[in-house]
This record gives C-alpha cells, structure tokens and sequence, in this order.
C-alpha cells in the first residue's frame, strides 16, 4: 500500500533518491548529491514524456535521453532499473562502481544497455546530444515523406553547471542554436554548487542569457525540488517549439532531504555516512531498508515496459506501411540499420602508379570522400572551419543547416572539440552512420578528450587530420605537429594511419570505414605537400599495418622503415645503398595498431630478428620508433619544435633529406 504522507509520485521520486543513497553508500563511493536533487525532474521526464522500450533498449525511434553530468548515474541507473531494464537489477545496483558490475561510476555505452553514450569528463554529454539531434535531423530530412514518418525522436539532457563551465558545451550549444535543433531538450540542474563550493566563486553568468544569445528557446522552472506540473509544463513547451533547441533551467537543491549536508559541497562527491543517511530518511519520511522499494512504485514505474511495447508496435507498422510505400527509400534505412556496407563498395577506392602525379595525400584523401560519398549515402561529416585546407568537401552533397538536413557537408565552425563529441554521437546513435571530423593534425589537442572518448565508448568516427608533419611549413612551431602522432598512437583502440601514397590513401579509408561498422575509430594523417606514387605500395599491405615495399636478394643489411611522406625517402636511399653493394629492404608502416595486430610469423617476416640494423624515418618524435628499430638501429625524426619556413625548407633543415637518411644508415650499418 503506499504510505499514507506520500503520494504515488512522491513515493517514486524517493525511490530514485534512496536507490542513490544506499548504492554509494554501500560503495563508499559516488556522487548522491544531484541523483537527490535531480530526481523530480528524471521522473517527470522519464514517466510522462520520453519514449524507449525497456525490453529493446535499441528500438530505433527512441527518445535518447543523456546524463551529461554523468559523475550523477546513480539517478539513471535507479531509473534504468525502476523503468524494467533488463540490464540494470537491484545487484547492479548493490554492486555500484564495483568490479564487473553494470553500474560504473560514470555511465557507459558499451557496459550498462540504456546508456546512450559514455559520460563523465563534463560537458561531452550535452554535446553528444547535439550530435544525437543532428543525426536525428538528418535521417527525418532524409527518410521522412509528407504522408509517412519513421524519423521522430527527441533528445533529452540533463547536465549541471560543471557542464555549463566546460568550453565544449559552449562550443556545441552555440552550433545547435545555429543549426536550430528544434527537438533537444536540455533540463539544466541549476544546483549553485561544484567541487570548491559555491559557484559564487567562479560562475556567476547569467546561463539563460547566453543560451538566449545562442538561439535557444529558454525557460525557467524556479521550485524543481517539488513543482513536478512546473516541469511537466516547460518540457511540454519546450516540445512545442519546433525551430530551436530549448534548455529549462531547472533550480533544484543539491542532496535535497539531506538536513546536514543539503546545499553544500560536501554532498556532491561523497557518500552521505551512516548517520546522515538515517537523518536523511527521517526527513523524507522513508520508513524502507536499503535497497527496498515499494511494490506500488515498481508496478507503476514498470508501467513503462507496457508502454514501451505499444510504442514500438505502433513504429513498427508505421515502417510496414512504409515499406510498402516506399520500398527503395525502406531499404536503404533497413540496410542503415543493419550496420552493413553495400556490395562492392570499396571497387570505387582509386589505385594508382608511380607514374601517377604526386600529389599531398590530403588531396588523395579528397578524392577517396568524393568517390565513397555516391555509393556510401550514410557518409556525413565536414570540417572545423578548414573545409578548403583539409579538402573535406562532398561535392554535389550541400550544407547541413537550418532547413537543409539531408545534406551531408557539416560545418563545425572552429569549434573542434564539440565537433569530436558531435561526430562521436552520430556514430553512436544506432543508425549505421559513418561520421567524420577534420582539422590540422596539430588541432588534435583541442579534442583530444573526445578522439579518447571515441575509442572508450566503441564510436565508430573516422578522424581526418591534414598538415602532419614540419612539411606544414610557414606557419611555423604552432602548427607543425611533432609528439602529436606518439600521442595519438597511445590511445588504446584508436587506430592511427600515416599513408606515404595514392594507393596507402585508399587502403587507409577501406580500413577506416570497414572499423567504423565494427565500433572502432580511425585517424588518418595526411600531407600538405606533394608525395610521389612509390612502387610497391598496395591497399592491402595497408591492412597488415606494415609491409615490405622494396626487397633485396636474400637477408638485408639493413631495414629502413618509414610512415607518411618519410617512406619515398627511404625508397631513394635505398636505390643508392643498394648501388654501393648493400642488401637493403624498404618496409612502408602506415599503421602500427594494425602491424602489431598481426601474427607472429607475419611480423617475423617484415621485420626478421635476425636483422638487428634498422633505421626509421618519420617526421615525429622518436618516441615509440624504439621498439621497431631496436638497440642497435636509429631514427631519423625531430624531438625539438619546428620552424616557420617554406615546408620543403624545414624538412631540409630538420634533417628530412635522402642525403641524411644515407648518413645515418650508414652509421647504423658501421
């Protein structure tokens, strides 16, 4: 029976509240403080607007909801759970932030079904939802038909003001208002309390102006602690604006019922203790143990699952009438959907000789996009205000803006870190699109938080990164990457490509795209300056990661090995070693993700530990060469910062010449 000083709905909100409590309490660990305050609103939310089937946490047309403060998952966990999850228990719960347990300390995609993208370091989740939106946008512009539609799902987020002080929310907030993203909704945990205490002490913005200034529609629920209608009504105005993003600014009172710790710093990042809980279940009048929720609460919260299938049923024959309407449109979603590519696709990659014209591998990565755009219509994704300079363009495909969804060509504005979170949503969305973002190779600080992300949270997105090396040229230091690719390479997941040619280019975005349907992200680094076609280089030695593209009559001397523009370096040295009477091979290493992946006697047959004189060429930091070239071989590649100077002259100075690749294989050889 439900307690005669609660009502159903208070009943509810405290069971999200004491699930928190208890679960953190038991781990020692945890945020309780914004699950407490939050809780009104995520029930309000959940119970009488958001559209999921628990029993298909995947069911396309859901409403995909994110917890951008994600340090607060308790809140969606208890949700997951009281909704009838199957992936969420009353174990999960017990074992919060536990060892093989389905409720990390932060949500995560690929561990706990429900959780849309992974969440934690602040504001990457209100740009996930950008991205989710986007996606959205772009499949109803592009499916959706005057008499039919199977595209029609929000995006909801709650994030708080850590989120709000993080620069990629300001960056994708501005983008969404721009692009008027009229079907995300962000509830904005307005609980005037971060780490340090107050915000007084370092956030005192007016929030709503600026997302005012953005182009969003705002709106202000001033009791979120109790005024369940208030928020019930914002979220329904929110819904009917249809031109603009909304965010509800939401004040609610961090740890609410807590008598002691309510309202302060103490309650955001640490479990109440035993005698604050029992003060706090005092005070909210919850007479339940740990871990105990009412039977009234489970059978109406679990109504959700009644709902959810009723939902779904009503989508699935909305889609049959489609089907029957539109049979091409029908199949190319359902092939969407299956995360399949089609027939053949890769026939269309370009292959070339050496007496092809050199060109910078930026360009061939150019012609790789337009070739894959007309026979991969799920490609989509564009460029941090460098479209021209990383050569990034679908042509003939438009501009994603305003009013013009279905178009392909995305332009983050310089804003490469919400374009990493956005391109790492659409990946994530489920709807089988392959995203892309671009900028210089150096401007991979800028995200690298969200290229990380992308490699943790199984993101299918394909980095494309151009002026890779010294060879950017005048520019100088600041734009000339040189530990950027050691960096990179040390991301677990994260596949890295350096092509030296045409055909390294192509063999680079098979690859790419092929991991993309598997989850799995790319980066491709390309030149700005020209680069010859080299015999020898073929898109399946891009698959082995490394191979021998020039060989020698029985065991080398010595092995030269290179990536990128470096390798035609190696390729004339060589020519001139073997004319002096040396054996000589010359192994291109596009990606050592992919060499290290490969078996034993692959590896023994490119690189033979036999041969111990070994010399590699790279215009990067040495750091990582070393298990390569061995203690008895050497680098040639830059450990200083470059130089503003024509590119062809930095490479000279710095040591980039087939004169000094001969020095120091000669030192090597002794």
């Amino acid at each position: 029976m439900v307690a005669a000083t609660q009502s159903l709905e208070e009943l509810c909100i405290n069971s999200i509240r004491f699930l928190a409590v208890d679960a953190i309490e038991k781990s020692k660990s945890g945020h309780p403080g914004l699950p407490m305050g939050a809780a009104p609103m995520g029930f309000v939310l959940w119970d009488k607007f958001m559209r999921f089937n628990p029993k298909n946490p995947k069911w396309f047309n859901r409403d995909r909801f994110i917890l951008s403060a994600g340090h607060g998952c308790m809140l969606q966990y208890a949700l997951l759970y009281l909704t009838g999850y199957d992936s969420v228990s009353i174990e999960d719960i017990k074992q919060f932030r536990q060892w093989g347990s389905k409720t990390p300390g932060h949500p995560e995609n690929f561990e706990t079904e429900g959780v849309e993208v992974t969440t934690g370091p602040l504001g990457q989740g209100i740009a996930n939802g950008v991205g989710l939106a986007l996606a959205e946008a772009h499949l109803a512009a592009t499916f959706n038909k005057p008499d039919a539609t199977i595209v029609d799902h929000y995006t909801y987020v709650i994030l708080g003001d850590g989120c709000n002080m993080e620069g990629v929310a300001s960056e994708a907030c501005s983008i969404a208002g721009h692009w008027g993203l009229g079907k995300l909704i962000a509830l904005y945990d307005d609980n005037h309390i971060s780490i340090d205490g107050s915000t007084d002490v370092a956030f005192t913005e007016d929030v709503s102006k600026r997302f005012e200034s953005y182009g969003w529609h705002v709106l202000h629920v001033e009791s979120g602690n109790t005024d369940l209608t208030a928020i019930a009504k914002a979220i329904e105005e929110a819904k009917a604006v249809t031109d603009k993003p909304s965010m509800i600014k939401v004040t609610t009172t961090i740890g609410y019922g807590s008598p002691n710790k309510q309202n302060t710093a103490g309650i955001h990042g640490s479990a109440l203790g035993p005698e604050e809980t029992a003060l706090t279940r005092k005070a909210l009048n919850w007479e339940y143990e740990p871990f105990v929720v009412p039977q009234d609460v489970l059978t109406y919260m679990n109504k959700a699952i009644e709902r959810g299938a009723a939902y779904e049923a009503e989508w699935n024959k909305a889609f049959t009438a489609y089907k029957a309407k539109y049979p091409s449109e029908a199949a190319q979603f359902e092939r969407y959907l299956s995360n399949k590519l089609p027939d053949g696709w890769d026939k269309v990659l370009p292959t070339f000789t050496p007496e092809d014209k050199p060109l910078p591998t930026r360009k061939h990565s150019e012609n790789c996009l337009n070739k894959l755009a007309p026979v991969l219509p799920e490609l989509i994704g564009g460029s941090a205000d460098l479209t021209h300079s990383n050569l990034t363009e679908l042509k003939g495909f438009g501009d994603f803006q305003k009013g013009h969804y279905a178009n392909r060509n995305v332009h983050f504005g310089v804003r490469e870190h919400a374009m990493g979170a956005i391109c790492n949503a659409m990946a994530l969305h489920g709807s089988g699109l392959i995203s892309y973002g671009a900028t210089f190779l150096i401007f991979t600080d800028y995200m690298r938080a969200a290229i990380r992300l992308s490699a943790l949270s199984q993101a299918g997105s394909i980095w494309v990164m151009t002026h890779d090396s010294i060879g950017q040229g005048e520019d100088g230091p600041t734009h000339q990457p040189i530990e950027t690719l050691a960096s990179l390479r040390a991301i677990p997941n994260l596949t890295v490509f350096r092509p030296a040619d045409g055909n390294e280019c192509s063999g680079a975005y098979k690859i790419a795209i092929e991991k993309s349907k598997k989850h799995e992200p790319s980066l491709l680094a390309f030149t700005r300056q020209n680069v010859p076609n080299l015999p020898g280089t073929s898109m399946e030695g891009v698959a082995k990661g490394a191979y021998t593209i020039v060989e020698c009559q029985g065991t080398p001397d010595i092995i030269l090995m290179g990536t990128g523009s470096e390798v035609s370096l190696c390729v004339t040295a060589a020519e001139k070693l073997t004319a002096e009477g040396k054996k000589v091979r010359v192994v291109s290493m596009p990606s050592w993700e992919l060499f290290d992946a490969q078996d034993a006697a692959y590896k023994e047959s490119v690189l033979p530990k036999a041969v111990t004189k070994r010399l590699s060429v790279e215009a990067a930091a040495s750091f990582g060469w070393h298990k390569y070239v061995g203690p008895e071989g050497d680098t040639v590649s830059i450990d200083t910062f470059g130089a503003s100077a024509p590119g062809g002259t930095c490479m000279d100075k710095f040591g980039f010449t087939v004169e000094n690749v001969l020095a120091k294989a000669k030192a090597v050889l002794g």
